[in-house]
């Protein structure tokens, strides 16, 4: 098992440096662990406030990735809502219940902690065969499958 635990706190600067920590951590890259630990440090920057300390912990064990955020509210609850096409934001939620294998929320003396389960990375897709109109074409303009 391997883990990550990184003491912050939430500003938007913190974000960038999460995810660039986490791929190290992981050493290689992974757009979804990414995506979800964004998210959840950007639903602390916008319900909680700026300059909130949190706990930022990926757990991988089992092939399956954890992400945990903890911060020192024990009374906010989370609510996914529908985001409408020109809303803004609204979204992290839906992202996370979309990406995540489970999620949820643990209260506790000290506070809460937002988290989500991740499958493992799925085997690369095989590369497709080439077809005629991806073979590029010769001098003559005509590719090179033409007769």
């Amino acid at each position: 098992m391997t883990v990550l635990a990184l003491e912050l706190l939430a500003v938007p600067k913190a974000v960038p440096e999460a995810r660039r920590a986490v791929r190290e951590h992981l050493g290689v890259p992974c757009p979804e662990v990414q995506l979800c630990v964004s998210e959840l440090l950007t639903n602390v920057i916008r319900h909680l406030g700026e300059g909130t300390p949190v706990t930022l912990r990926v757990t991988c064990e089992g092939g399956r990735t954890r992400i945990a955020v903890t911060d020192p509210e024990p009374y906010a609850w989370l609510v996914v809502r529908a985001a409408g096409p020109d809303d803004e934001n609204g979204r992290g939620l839906l992202l996370l219940d979309a990406l995540a294998v489970r999620w949820g929320v643990e209260q506790g003396p000290e506070g809460k902690t937002v988290w989500c389960e991740l499958p493992p990375p799925s085997e690369p897709a095989p590369a497709p065969a080439p077809t005629p109109a991806s073979i590029p074409a010769d001098l003559s303009g005509r590719s090179a499958a033409s007769p």
